[in-house]
């Protein structure tokens, strides 16, 4: 589907607060990995005399003072979960006002010096992060960076992140990935993508974009400028740095420094230096600059003059012009409910959370993974009542540590087409599946009858019935073999039906077709699908970024899946337990045409399921 039909598609979406008139198909399940929980909070510079910014706190986070120190914008989900657009309170937190409202992605705000509008980082009309303004009084909008002059090759990296207006009124700084490349991390291990900034500066008018500072191989992000609007500062870290900054056992192993540069001379000073992930530097004043050292036993806030120090477990903290005061968001993780309503971009469907690898039976019940515990499989209805464990991982004899972590448990469970069995993978997976192992087994809906199907000698995973349920389809993995595996139930024997780095297989309703994901570089995987015989090999998406988790809709006719093509949506370093921060639900026709977005939020979204109306309307 071209970019401009996916844009429509988008657009044409409204809240789901305006779609009661609108004939529901059904629930679109999905997961989502991000903070379940964030609340805005302002305190004296030393961290005393703490209190809530708002007392109506819905999910808000990002925030930014006005030069003035009277108004503060921040990004706020309160339209519905995972919809986020940019309000403005005054600063003592009445008069909570929405600035933006679209489906789109609209976060990052700065005010400028006036007060009179905004620049923030928007995913409207491109699907990708761009840095838009809004004059508040007349609501106009401008796009300063999705421009011809800006365009880059569609299948690479092209975000722009983290606006700040420079305090004589005339520039935006901000940080982009433009130009870069997609990158694993622990090459050639790692799938998950790093990121490579940059920090540019545009005209408040959008003309003179041009780079101010550049390292090969590093990460430069969140800029703001001195008082003077002389200089701009901004944290440094290595490109492979950005994997373990977002990684909640990576934090404390990764550092990063404090720079700042003459935006005329390009005179480069380092402020800092030694250990600790140091993010969000604000000059307080023309010398000291202040910032966050992020998770790991230094976490808290610091400034350059080493006058003051506050140990507190917080993110994206902003200090008032003055030094005085600053304003921060605490975030939570703990696990959301089961079928907890988000927000949903299609009108025809609404949107729920579900814990990972969510199947549906053809009778109508539900199965699904629960990560968020140990990774054991779960039984219930479609609306998440009559909760049943069939499958209980804590006396499996799995690592209890790695099981917490997710790192080990029962993954992707699959119903057989009568519904009485669940086949599922047990074992170690992520980094670990390369010294683990992991094996087939399958169990009755009530608990009873576990059997091993393969003994794991390989490392096996990802299990899927065929339509009649006399075969299953998964994928194998170690040094020597890898690919995807049919195993017939009856004479318990494999068959090979591809060698290469596969995963994540699906059986077609119809039993024609298997939907898989194939890692075709080093940093990319890729949809496809190929029929059990081993012809017709199709490959359905060709984005640079990952795409994965292909499902098939209940009718054979669709696929949904999860994809990276257009990009992150923030600076990936300012991200916390997540692997790839930017992934957004699809949909596409079995044959790879007709692709559509089906959300657009911040966080990383993925493993979509529809559950047709027919099934929750059951009792």
């Amino acid at each position: 589907m071209s970019i401009a039909a996916a844009i429509l598609s988008l657009q044409c979406a409204v809240p789901f607060t305006a779609q009661a008139d609108v004939a529901k198909q059904g629930v679109m399940l999905m997961n989502r990995i991000g903070p379940t929980s964030s609340e805005l909070f302002v305190a004296n510079a030393d961290g005393t005399g703490e209190r809530k910014l708002l007392q109506s706190s819905v999910f808000d986070y990002h925030p930014s003072y006005s030069a003035d120190g009277k108004w503060i914008v921040f990004t706020s989900e309160r339209g519905g979960l995972g919809q986020a657009d940019i309000y403005r309170a005054r600063a003592d937190g009445t008069g909570i006002e929405q600035l933006t409202k679209d489906p789109a992605v609209d976060d990052q705000a700065t005010l400028s010096p006036d007060g009179s509008r905004i620049a923030f980082m928007s995913t409207r009309g491109s699907l990708k992060a761009n840095i838009w303004t809004l004059d508040i009084k007349s609501g106009q909008l401008r796009n300063l960076t999705a421009t011809a002059r800006t365009a880059q090759d569609s299948g690479k990296p092209d975000g722009f992140f983290r606006p700040s207006w420079s305090p004589d009124g005339k520039w935006i700084a901000f940080s982009s990935d433009r130009g870069t490349e997609w990158r694993g991390h622990d090459a050639p291990h790692g799938w998950e993508h790093t990121q490579e900034l940059s920090i540019y500066v545009v005209g408040a008018d959008g003309k003179n974009l041009r780079k101010i500072a550049t390292k090969p191989g590093y990460c430069l992000g969140s800029p703001k400028w001195s008082p003077d609007s002389k200089r701009v500062v901004f944290y440094e870290t290595t490109t492979e740095e950005t994997w373990g900054a977002r990684r909640p056992e990576g934090i404390a192993k990764v550092s990063s420094q404090i720079v700042s540069v003459d935006i005329k001379s390009g005179e480069r000073i380092e402020h800092t230096s030694g250990p600790g992930f140091k993010v969000a530097p604000q000059f307080v004043n023309n010398k000291d600059i202040a910032y966050h050292i992020k998770g790991g036993p230094l976490e808290g806030l610091y400034n350059t003059t080493g006058s003051a120090t506050v140990k507190a477990q917080l993110r994206s903290p902003v200090w008032s012009s003055n030094g005085a005061q600053v304003l921060y968001e605490k975030v939570d993780f703990k696990p959301r409910a089961q079928n907890l309503p988000l927000y949903s971009w299609d009108p025809e469907w609404d949107y729920q959370y579900t814990d990972v690898f969510p199947a549906l039976s053809n009778d109508g019940k539900l199965v699904y993974s629960e990560k968020h515990r140990n990774s054991s499989v779960v039984i219930s209805d479609p609306d998440g009542t009559n909760r049943q464990v069939v499958f209980e991982v804590a006396t499996s004899g799995l690592d209890k540590t790695q099981s917490s972590r997710g790192l080990a448990g029962a993954f992707q469970p699959a119903w057989s087409p009568d519904g009485q069995w669940i086949a599922f993978g047990l074992g170690q997976w992520f980094q670990e599946r390369r010294h683990g192992t992991a094996k087939i087994m399958r169990v009755r809906r009530d608990g009873t009858g576990l059997e091993e199907l393969t003994d794991g000698t390989v490392h096996s995973g990802f299990p899927s019935y065929s339509a009649d349920g006399k075969q299953v389809v998964f994928r194998v993995y170690s040094e020597k073999e890898k690919g995807l595996r049919i195993l017939d139930l009856e004479t318990r024997k494999v068959r090979a039906l591809t060698n290469e780095p596969d995963n994540l297989p699906g059986w077609s309703p119809d039993g024609s077709a298997i939907v898989f994901t194939r890692r075709v570089d080093e940093v990319n995987f890729d949809v496809f699908t190929i029929r059990p015989d081993g012809t017709e090999l199709k490959r359905l998406t060709t984005s640079g970024a990952n795409d994965g988790h292909a499902v098939w809709t209940a009718d054979g006719k669709q696929i949904l899946w999860n994809t990276g093509e257009y990009g992150f949506r923030d600076e990936a370093s300012l991200y916390d337990r997540t692997f790839q921060p930017y992934g957004q639900n699809w949909a596409m026709n079995a044959d790879g045409t007709g692709k559509r977005m089906l959300t657009d939020s911040p966080w990383e979204d993925s493993m979509p399921l529809y559950i047709p109306a027919k099934f929750l309307a059951k009792k």
